[in-house]
């Protein structure tokens, strides 16, 4: 059995804690591929000396230089995709297709954040004095911590690692528990490209212990966070209080509305998918369907018969559609909110169980499940489940529709599906997402165009695209005085 090790300053270290976690995968519980000694404190505080001591000549490496390691990162994972893809179905659940999708995705990261060490621009401003030049250059904090959820534990790391590394800072990685074997593949990768010894430090451990010892080392200048909201903002209050920077992209509770004259194939399609693809554990899933009264009976029935129709299974068959919930943890939420949801009155169409069929039974696997006639008020219709549950809300018009999509705390991504170009720009207008689509799911992105959302989703700056390194930057000004005389006056 594997035991999963920290590296901190160039070397692969066993911790010493007692403390350990096993690597189970959950669509086979009896499969245990490895096990996690949970880092110390003590453990945690080396990391981030080694990425404090390892700053200064990362800093003063040129950024070209320092996007050809990222360069080289990217080639490394596209010739290791396949293999990274197996070990991230085993591990978390997802499909084949999904797990590829994924290494594709961080691959395309990579290779954009590489790009951007050419790009490293600042800009020359006209001073209103004689005879001056004022400029900007953006520089690094120093030490970084990265902290990364379950659910995409390739595709998270890197558009958080690669920015990060490109903008000369030094990183102290600490990934989710249950998510040990991605990290550990990301930052041997990242050691075969050639990153000097302490720029990339990985730590394995708890929240509660090494996230906390983290998050109040006084070296630790910036936080990039994605996870709950409960975990965000509750880190955001502790960082935030001794001054430091912190970024978090935190819950969603999307919402698809279709209108009356939608391609209702399409628009059934791209929410079956959204609502329970990765087993609906994506924070862009479709976790609710507004949809007009006038087509709500035909779109609900199609619905149900494409959920009834999914193949649920261990995601490395291939025929695959939807895997298990990522641990027994995750497994009892969810089947708790579908308690909920039939305790507040929804009507369940389908689904609502424990999956039940050969090979299902020593994995968490739950049954695609669609709730009817919700109201906003329900804790299904508020709460961010992330689990395979759509539910359903019906509306009079696009008026009362819009209404409902906005009704969240959340404010993630959004899609609408209409063919009707007034509603569409009124939907793009009125909408309260950081992101939307028009006739397609509510999931996806690109690696070249801006991630993140409002209200209680996001906080700090946006990921990926044109801002990835937004949050990994200061800017400086500089101005040159180059009259040599006294200069007469105030200036403000």
């Amino acid at each position: 059995m594997t035991v999963y090790h920290n590296f901190t300053n160039g070397e692969w270290t066993e911790s010493a804690s007692e403390k350990t976690v096993r690597n189970i995968n959950p669509a086979n519980t009896n499969d245990i591929i490895g096990t996690i000694k949970l880092a110390t404190r003590e453990e945690a505080r080396d990391a981030v000396e080694s990425a404090y001591d390892a700053f200064r000549d990362w800093k003063n490496t040129p950024a070209p230089t320092r996007g050809k390691i990222v360069a080289k990162f990217a080639r490394l994972l596209e010739d290791n995709k396949e293999e990274l893809s197996k070990i991230l179905t085993r591990e978390e659940g997802k499909t084949l297709a999904e797990s590829r999708g994924e290494l594709q995705r961080s691959i395309n990261v990579a290779e954009f954040c590489a790009g951007e060490a050419r790009r490293l621009n600042g800009e020359t401003i006209q001073s209103e004095l004689p005879a001056n030049f004022a400029y900007t250059i953006k520089e690094p904090h120093g030490v970084v911590a990265i902290i990364t959820p379950w659910n995409f534990p390739v595709a998270i790391p890197v558009w958080k690692i690669a920015p990060a590394l490109v903008a000369g800072n030094t990183i102290v990685f600490k990934p989710a528990e249950i998510t040990p074997a991605t990290a550990v593949r990301i930052c041997e990768l990242f050691e075969e490209a050639g990153i000097p010894k302490g720029v990339l430090n990985l730590i394995l451990g708890s929240g509660s212990e090494v996230g906390d010892e983290i998050a109040n080392h006084p070296a630790v200048k910036a936080i990039s966070f994605t996870g709950s909201t409960e975990i965000g903002l509750k880190l955001y209050k502790q960082v935030a209080g001794r001054g430091a920077k912190v970024q978090c992209e935190m819950g969603g509770k999307n919402p698809v509305v279709v209108m009356e004259d939608a391609d209702l194939d399409l628009a059934v399609e791209s929410t079956v998918q959204g609502a329970f693809g990765s087993t609906g554990q994506r924070c862009t899933a479709t976790s609710r369907a507004v949809v007009v009264d006038k087509i709500a009976d035909e779109f609900v029935q199609k619905v149900v018969e494409r959920a009834k129709k999914m193949r649920i299974g261990d995601g490395a068959d291939e025929h695959t559609e939807m895997g298990p919930s990522v641990d027994e943890k995750q497994f009892k939420t969810v089947l708790k909110y579908i308690d909920i949801g039939r305790e507040d009155g929804a009507e369940m169409l389908t689904g609502g169980k424990r999956a039940e069929a050969d090979g299902l039974e020593n994995g968490y696997f739950i049954e695609p499940t669609v709730f009817d006639k919700v109201t906003s008020e329900m804790r299904i219709a508020q709460e961010e489940i992330f689990g395979p549950v759509l539910s359903v809300i019906r509306v009079k018009g696009f008026d009362e529709a819009m209404i409902a999509a906005n009704d969240s705390q959340y404010g993630l991504t959004s899609s609408i599906f209409t063919n009707d170009p007034n509603l569409i720009f009124r939907f793009v207008h009125e909408i309260e997402t950081g992101m939307t689509h028009i006739n397609s799911p509510t999931t996806g992105g690109e690696a070249h165009i801006p991630f993140g959302g409002v209200k209680l989703t996001g906080i700090g700056a946006r990921e990926q695209g044109s801002t990835a390194l937004d949050f990994y930057t200061e800017i400086k000004v500089v101005y040159v005085d180059y009259t040599g005389r006294k200069r007469e006056g105030n200036l403000y």
